[in-house]
């Protein structure tokens, strides 16, 4: 990461809402910040869209308008819509978690259960531009899609497609849910990786490419992942039985799956990821059918993190 100037202790805020975010904690959280801001001589200027196209639309309205701080009050899901807008401009974002995952602001040290302190980082925490992931077909066409977590496919894009269709139970609990669903259809995958121009072919259960080392709320999943090294971090997992995955899987909210003997670590400038009629997903959002080529992009967005 690269240091910068102070917080937002002086001059104008745009609060971007998702008031559906964590079951309606998005407006709460995203009102009492407002409360917190204006009482500290910070001008708020509060925003919200219908659904995600229009909140899109209003997040580039405020980029493009010169806006200084973006604070986005959501989960995972929200960061990742205002990253799309914000990649690359001079924007700051801050975010300000009320998700059911908040696996971003984790990444950056931002408190997800003390919205105070969550605003509080937007008032005097510290500016510093950090790498995002970038990932489009590997043949062009269409926009590229920006991601700050982890890209992902195999067993977790069929957990997550799943977790999306479950209604209960929530959070953490939901994706665990999903994760012993699936286990049930375990099968292994044929994966080609190119990592830097060096093709390989292996079957396993999934192979993961972070930016940052958290998905599925609190996994480190790429736990050597360093947003401001101008590089990926990818985890791919061998063939494994559903026992094996089951007795791996605490592990890797500690992060020392890295070390088990059916997985593999490593890092790459960029990736290209294949395994037919696969899916992918960059910070648990829908990122397209594979193959995906996927690229560090260094320093592309300034966040506020603690100081």
């Amino acid at each position: 990461m690269t240091s910068g100037a102070a917080g937002a202790a002086s001059g104008t805020v745009t609060l971007l809402v998702n008031p559906a975010a964590g079951g309606n904690a998005g407006e709460r959280i995203a009102a009492r910040a407002a409360r917190r801001l204006l009482s500290r001589g910070v001008e708020v200027d509060v925003v919200a869209g219908r659904d995600a196209a229009e909140t899109r639309e209003r997040a580039r309205a405020c980029v493009s308008a010169g806006a200084d701080v973006l604070a986005v009050a959501g989960g995972d899901g929200m960061v990742h819509l205002a990253l799309q807008e914000l990649a690359r401009t001079s924007t700051a974002l801050a975010v300000l978690p009320s998700g059911t995952g908040n696996d971003f602001a984790r990444a950056l040290g931002i408190p997800s259960a003390d919205p105070d302190a969550a605003a509080d980082v937007v008032l005097g925490g510290v500016r510093r531009r950090i790498d995002l992931g970038r990932c489009s077909p590997p043949a062009g066409g269409g926009r590229p899609l920006w991601f700050g977590t982890v890209l992902t496919s195999g067993f977790d894009s069929l957990v997550v497609e799943r977790t999306d269709r479950m209604r209960w139970p929530r959070g953490r609990l939901r994706y665990a849910a999903a994760v012993m669903a699936e286990l049930g259809r375990l099968r292994p995958l044929p994966f080609t990786i190119e990592a830097d121009g060096h093709e390989e072919h292996l079957e396993g259960m999934l192979v993961a490419v972070g930016n940052t080392a958290f998905y599925g709320g609190g996994m480190r999943i790429c736990p050597h992942a360093d947003p401001g090294d101008g590089r990926l971090a990818v985890t791919a997992v061998g063939p494994a039985t559903a026992g094996q995955l089951l007795r791996a899987f605490p592990r890797i909210y500690r992060g020392t799956h890295a070390t088990h003997p059916l997985v593999r670590t490593f890092h790459a400038n960029s990736v290209r990821l294949h395994t037919p009629g696969m899916r992918a997903y960059a910070d648990g959002e829908p990122a397209g059918p594979l193959p995906l080529h996927a690229e560090a992009v260094a320093g592309a967005v300034e966040v506020l993190v603690p100081r």
